[in-house]
């Protein structure tokens, strides 16, 4: 089955962009992992398809495939790829558009043909929401020991995924798939974990890099650099807005306080438009 794609990025996030409301097309683990191969395949991060709604609530509905071929409930640079597709397409007039997922319901806003808004909503901090489950006598802020003789404070957050986001001193020579496989093997998160390691800069700006469930370091992670500013804030180390550094580049989050919607905002590129060929077969 040969269907239209576009490539796309969110500050080196890349995704393969599908519509699947005007053609029709099934995909399967093995067949997403494949056109993930970067070498044999397209090559991306993430997978999108933009589908119809299942709630009266929302414009559309977008799935989102990691490289490996298992699903994610979230991705705010894969959101603001979305918007930018649908722009682009003509699929809708709407400047804003309510996009489900499979973990709930965000809002987008176009303010340019090439950056966009995205109200990610609340996160959600309780270890039992991530889920997270704390060893014995273990409170927030947590810490973590490595092998290596590092230890760091960590904090959690969940914004569709969950993450937890430690505090270190610089993250240039930090060896993140190292650090992020000993992370999750010694601490219990019931559906795995991405891992972000954040240093400051200021209370106003940040670096970050992220460990991403079933893809591995990614060049930036929307709802990783939302969950690092919420875990910043709780941890009264930042400011209401802040710049986030990834080595794709960098996104402005801004997020008041607990209980109050948390925005992601950045640019959408799409680079080029293709033709793939998918199966359904698992």
């Amino acid at each position: 089955m040969i269907v239209n794609f576009s490539k796309m990025h969110g500050v080196g996030n890349d995704f393969a962009v599908i519509d699947l409301v005007t053609q029709a097309g099934a995909l399967s683990p093995s067949g997403v992992k494949g056109l993930a191969h970067r070498h044999t395949g397209v090559g991306f991060d993430q997978l999108l398809t933009i589908e119809p709604p299942t709630t009266r609530t929302a414009d559309f509905f977008y799935r989102i495939y990691n490289a490996d071929g298992s699903e994610s409930g979230q991705c705010g640079n894969g959101a603001r790829c979305v918007a930018k597709f649908i722009y682009d397409k003509q699929l809708s007039p709407k400047s804003e558009l309510v996009l489900q997922t499979s973990t709930g319901q965000l809002t987008t806003q176009r303010v340019s043909s090439q950056y966009f808004r995205v109200n990610m909503g609340p996160p959600e901090l309780d270890p039992a929401a991530i889920p997270f489950q704390p060893g014995p006598g273990e409170q927030a802020p947590f810490s973590a020991a490595f092998q290596d003789g590092s230890q760091y404070p960590f904090g959690i957050a969940n914004l569709g995924n969950p993450h937890a986001v430690l505090v270190v001193n610089r993250v240039d020579d930090l060896d993140v798939a190292g650090l992020a496989a000993e992370f999750r093997t010694q601490k219990h998160f019931e559906a795995g974990v991405n891992v972000g390691f954040m240093a400051l800069t200021s209370d106003a700006v940040i670096t970050l890099r992220v460990s991403e469930r079933g893809a591995g370091e990614t060049l930036a992670c929307g709802s990783g650099a939302c969950a690092a500013v919420a875990v910043g804030r709780v941890m009264n180390l930042l400011a209401d807005t802040v710049s986030v550094e990834m080595p794709g580049g960098a996104v402005k989050v801004t997020w008041p306080g607990p209980g109050q919607d948390l925005w992601l905002a950045g640019p959408a590129i799409r680079v080029f438009d293709g033709k793939l060929k998918i199966n359904d077969r698992s």
